[in-house]
């Protein structure tokens, strides 16, 4: 089936590129009366008020709002995911990954849940934070058709320029919210994202089109639904909802890791010893169990014994009755019976997910810096190999210059070649790349 997203004469914009940028400058440098604003659409206009009032960074990256985790979770129960079928057939018919444009479903938070479509689209758009998980809304990112979509309740096309973020401008976008076909409110949003493509009046059309389709299958579901459950024969009870609770452990950059638990009523966070911090980050990445003997080499070294680790466990396990019961280590083998997540692990899912510039943020330093644990040792190296290669392999220049400035690349000559190869030849960073290369070669 061809692709509706064939290559098409660009669509020009009200104003020019130049203009439109220059107006978005005057409004976030403090100038809302600036004349050429009255240039800009009022619907982008009042958007990139509304993100200035909100004190939307222009250059911010957009939070990853849920983990992995929490994702996969969300993504089973989500009103949406029983119609993800219909979009792909609707909007990437024919071979997706060579669509030319990304494809996004949302929540009605702004909470992008799946990003599917074009390959090298969704790997550029991923160095911007345009993945799964990520919080597209118009009090996150600003002006971008997801969010303002949700903002009005009606569809959007944002082109280039017209994004707030500058992160966001080389893209274009169009989004339309989906509703309950009953109550009428929310349930999320549909987005297609790319180049000229994506923001065409036959673009608005199809994915307006999408969003009506889809909440026609929700009402027909839902009536068969009704119509199952007629039945006595069919009724089932339904179990009693568990209570929602996020674990984290923070240990990038920290010697004494911080143990956050998210719970209805309450947050907590509890600094761990250096030790019950080597444990846990053990029981987080070996989710199969640990015994005595294994973990024991893991955290002491070889030979220590279960006799070395059994008295950390004891008070571990006090401590964790006290901030995180639900945390405490089962026997026989030693494994976690709750999901624990790390900012470790967090780095590790964004960069599967194709978004370097968001894992490098969220890479503070690397995994419990003092600690000699074995195991301890071979994570930290392992997180910090997989986010170099990553970007060795797939991110843009400007992503390899801010990891360059990093401590963890700073005597790195391979990485400091390659951000030479890849910047113009009359960039202002050559020199203080060469530089560096000198001294390390000196």
């Amino acid at each position: 089936m061809p692709s509706p997203w064939s290559p098409r004469r660009e669509v020009s914009p009200q104003t020019s590129r130049l203009l439109i940028e220059r107006a978005h400058d005057e409004l976030v440098l403090g100038n809302p009366g600036d004349e050429r604003l009255r240039d800009v659409r009022p619907l982008v206009r009042e958007s990139w008020r509304r993100s200035l009032a909100g004190m939307v960074g222009a250059e911010a990256l957009p939070p990853v709002a849920l983990t992995a985790e929490e994702l996969e979770e969300y993504r089973r129960t989500h009103p949406l995911a029983g119609a993800l079928e219909m979009i792909r057939a609707l909007l990437l018919p024919g071979d997706a990954a060579d669509a030319g444009v990304a494809v996004a479903v949302g929540d009605a938070a702004g909470r992008l849940l799946w990003v599917e479509g074009d390959r090298h689209v969704r790997n550029l758009t991923g160095e911007m934070g345009f993945v799964a998980g990520a919080n597209w809304s118009e009090a996150a990112v600003g002006t971008a058709a997801p969010g303002t979509a949700l903002a009005l309740d009606r569809s959007v096309q944002i082109h280039g320029a017209e994004h707030y973020n500058r992160l966001v401008q080389p893209w274009s976008c169009t989004a339309a919210p989906v509703h309950d076909p009953e109550t009428r409110r929310i349930l999320g949003v549909i987005d297609v994202t790319g180049g000229a493509n994506a923001v065409t009046p036959q673009a608005q059309l199809l994915v307006d089109a999408t969003a009506r389709a889809v909440e026609g299958e929700l009402l027909v579901a839902r009536l068969r639904a009704r119509e199952q459950a007629a039945s006595p024969a069919r009724r089932r009870p339904r179990p009693p909802a568990a209570e929602p609770t996020r674990s984290t452990l923070r240990v990038l950059g920290r010697s004494r890791a911080l143990l956050e638990v998210a719970r209805e009523g309450g947050d907590t966070v509890t600094e761990l010893s250096a030790r019950h911090a080597e444990i846990l980050v053990m029981l987080a990445t070996h989710r199969q169990g640990l015994s005595a003997e294994a973990l024991a080499d893991l955290v002491y070294g070889a030979g220590a014994g279960p006799e070395t680790l059994r008295p950390e466990m004891v008070r571990l396990r006090k401590v964790l009755e006290r901030v995180a019961p639900h945390l405490v280590p089962a026997s026989r083998p030693y494994r976690l019976l709750a999901d624990l997540e790390t900012d470790a692990h967090q780095v590790l899912s964004l960069l599967d997910r194709g978004a370097h510039r968001v894992a490098l943020a969220a890479y503070r330093g690397a995994v419990l810096p003092e600690s000699v644990g074995p195991g301890v040792e071979d994570f930290r190296q392992g997180v910090h190999l997989a986010l170099r290669e990553a970007l060795l392999a797939e991110a843009r220049v400007d992503v390899l210059l801010a990891y360059a400035d990093t401590e963890a690349a700073a005597d790195d000559a391979e990485v400091l070649q390659l951000c030479l190869r890849l910047l113009p030849s009359r960039s202002p960073r050559r020199a203080g790349l060469v530089a560096r290369l000198e001294r390390l070669e000196g």
